[in-house]
């Protein structure tokens, strides 16, 4: 009987989490069936629909003979590399700092730490410090001035602190230096805590466009998300049609503008949906496998 009800909840439990999965699935489908959707017949599509009206690849055509959107892509993809390598090596060492018993002045850290989280000195401070430092127009200074998040950094001192002292006392008395005993021992098992804020910080580098748009003006030098949130959020046409020349006047008033938009919003959100599968993977090992390894 115990078992009965076990597997009614189940199913119940698999249920809600299946509806809640379709309110998330079916707007991104929406998005992808309006964008590849005939411009004539789109207009007609409802927000349930799935399935493209017609076939036609126009609005890809439109947004890829923009000479700023490609350019954009690489821009990105250059800020979330280079900005979430950064990140990781700071934040995995910062929390190997901070996790060591012996260090001295760990309670002043943390409360500077927490102390700067809870009270972000704003944009303005910052906005001076990368004019003093002649970074402006450059993309590191977007780079730069997010090298570290507290909040991740405390999670993955979280992740440290798990692994058994004994493993790291261990490789201590055999000789091993901070740098093997970090990425030797503490590493591997913290991997899934690793991965986890790895894609965290290459969500938010990727859909960075709040300091873009500040310290970046050059066009050729922004990001994507700076020209997705001028087309999209502002309405802002030229930014995508202004500049190319594939298409006459008559040809342009025919498209689909809110489909133009979709097709912006699949090409911007498929490099993160790339990331999931290779994060979850991590959480399919035990946290101790790294342990036993020979």
């Amino acid at each position: 009987m115990r078992n009965k009800h076990y597997r009614i909840g189940q199913l119940l439990l698999a249920a809600v989490l299946f509806l809640f999965t379709l309110t998330m699935l079916i707007p991104l489908l929406h998005i992808l069936a309006r964008s590849l959707s005939d411009p004539m017949r789109s207009t007609e599509m409802s927000g349930l629909e799935i399935i493209p009206r017609g076939f036609s690849l126009i609005n890809y055509q439109v947004i890829f003979g923009n000479k700023n959107f490609v350019p954009s892509i690489f821009n990105s993809i250059f800020i979330t590399l280079i900005g979430t390598l950064l990140n990781m090596m700071l934040t995995i060492t910062a929390a190997y700092v901070l996790t060591r018993p012996k260090l001295v002045g760990k309670k002043f850290l943390m409360s500077f730490f927490i102390v700067m989280m809870l009270f972000d000195p704003g944009i303005v401070p910052e906005y001076i410090v990368i004019r003093k430092l002649g970074l402006m127009g450059s993309q590191w200074s977007v780079i730069l001035s997010q090298a570290v998040n507290v909040y991740y950094l405390v999670i993955l001192m979280r992740y440290f602190e798990a692994v058994p002292r004994e493993l790291t006392e261990a490789a201590e008395m055999d000789g091993a230096g901070h740098f093997v005993i970090l990425w030797k021992i503490i590493s591997p098992l913290a991997e899934a805590g690793i991965a986890t804020l790895t894609m965290f910080y290459a969500v938010l580098r990727w859909n960075e466009y709040y300091r873009s748009g500040i310290y970046i003006s050059k066009i050729s030098k922004v990001p994507l998300q700076v020209i997705l949130r001028k087309f999209v959020v502002s309405g802002d046409i030229t930014t995508l049609i202004g500049t190319q020349n594939l298409m006459n006047y008559n040809a342009l008033a025919k498209l689909d503008y809110t489909a133009l938009q979709y097709s912006t919003i699949v090409v911007a959100i498929i490099p993160i949906l790339l990331i999931y599968p290779v994060v979850l993977r991590f959480y399919n090992k035990d946290i101790f496998a790294g342990g036993v390894k020979g």
